[in-house]
């Protein structure tokens, strides 16, 4: 029993295992941010070029019988297929699909810009130890002294 346990710790406490773990936990929370921005702010656009439809009220009762409401015919005990709920769920996803391809997107552009900008200040000459001579980067060998470079941060 006591291997298994160390076996059990050895796995859960793995760098790749937390990595795991809080990329779950900041997803959730990305999932909650993303769902707030279809709730509270595009849904109710989108309910201005729909006039107002509740598409999550639409169903269809098997077997024939009217009821004033989806709420009525489930206190009733009707089989009802609510294809208004998966229409919205669908409307959601592609809502949620467009916000996130987005957010992708601009943290992408964000960092090649990033990236770039560190490109473009890497340093691309250093100074030989021997004589303090400005040399090229990559050189082995000092062009001024000749002296062999050590590879030792400069």
């Amino acid at each position: 029993m006591k291997k298994f346990i160390d076996e059990f710790k050895e796995f859960a406490l793995k760098g790749n295992m937390m990595d795991l773990a809080i990329g779950m936990i900041i997803g959730a929370a990305f999932t909650a941010i993303v769902g707030s921005l279809v709730d509270d702010i595009i849904n109710p656009f989108l309910g201005l070029f729909t006039g107002h439809i509740d598409f999550s009220k639409l169903y269809v009762v098997l077997g024939g019988d009217e009821y004033g409401s989806l709420e009525a015919a489930e206190a009733a005990g009707a089989a009802v297929v609510k294809y208004g709920s998966f229409i919205s769920a669908i409307i959601n996803f592609i809502i949620m699909a467009l916000v996130v391809f987005l957010i992708v997107k601009v943290l992408n552009n964000m960092r090649k810009r990033m990236e770039k900008k560190q490109e473009e200040e890497a340093p691309t000459t250093k100074v030989c130890q021997f004589c303090q001579s400005e040399i090229n980067i990559n050189a082995t060998r000092c062009p001024n002294c000749t002296s062999k470079l050590v590879d030792v941060d400069m």
